[in-house]
């Protein structure tokens, strides 16, 4: 595992950042399965095994914002090329302390592996873990560089009651460790808020790159 990356993402998760010097910091993937960019103010991180001079040539002959070349098209496009993957949009990503208890929401763990919550989530994280409630799920799972990650998913019929709220709050207190990382794509303001409400706060932007 990169070590580099664990550490980066422990710092960010206590509100120490890369210093805002417009470079990019090139670490070594944490695993196979985990490649992509992290994007701070002003600084980013990209984790690939990629030769770290291809990365910052490809960089330098990106147009446009140098502070926003790691997360525009063209670079985004070459590094894709380059590693044979592919990736599904750019997100928020966020992060919120454990807290301590259980949660206020009346959870019941599934242990299906075949349920399509828990098969899809199979898929990008470790360890998975997921809880349901009336109208709702919430995950828990060990994704990029071993961190604890959460998503929740609200059936239609339940929305409107702050039930995906709870169930943000309710990884909170599930979650074994420290702090819970959640992603959240920046077009889904409702998904954005439900988070933000929940006590989540963003630190970045970040494009996951997903083997073919």
């Amino acid at each position: 595992m990169s070590e580099a990356l664990a550490q980066i993402l422990e710092a960010a998760a206590q509100g120490r950042f890369p210093p805002p010097d417009g470079s990019t910091t090139v670490v070594r993937q944490p695993s196979t399965r985990d490649a992509g960019v992290l994007a701070f103010t002003a600084h980013s991180v990209v984790f690939t095994d990629e030769d770290p001079r291809w990365v910052h040539d490809t960089l330098a002959a990106t147009p446009g914002d140098p502070l926003a070349a790691t997360m525009s098209p063209r670079f985004l496009s070459a590094l894709l090329a380059r590693t044979g993957r592919h990736m599904n949009t750019t997100d928020l990503l966020t992060v919120a302390p454990s807290l301590p208890g259980a949660p206020e929401l009346e959870l019941r763990e599934i242990h299906d592996p075949g349920h399509p919550r828990v098969a899809r989530a199979m898929m990008f994280r470790d360890e998975v873990r997921v809880w349901g409630t009336g109208g709702g799920v919430v995950i828990l799972g060990r994704g990029v560089a071993g961190r604890w990650e959460t998503s929740v998913e609200v059936a239609e019929e339940a929305r409107g009651r702050r039930l995906g709220e709870r169930l943000a709050r309710a990884a909170r207190h599930l979650v074994p460790d420290a702090v819970v990382w959640a992603q959240q794509s920046p077009g889904n303001a409702r998904s954005v808020r439900t988070f933000q409400a929940a006590g989540y706060r963003p630190v970045g932007s970040e494009a996951l790159l997903i083997a073919e």
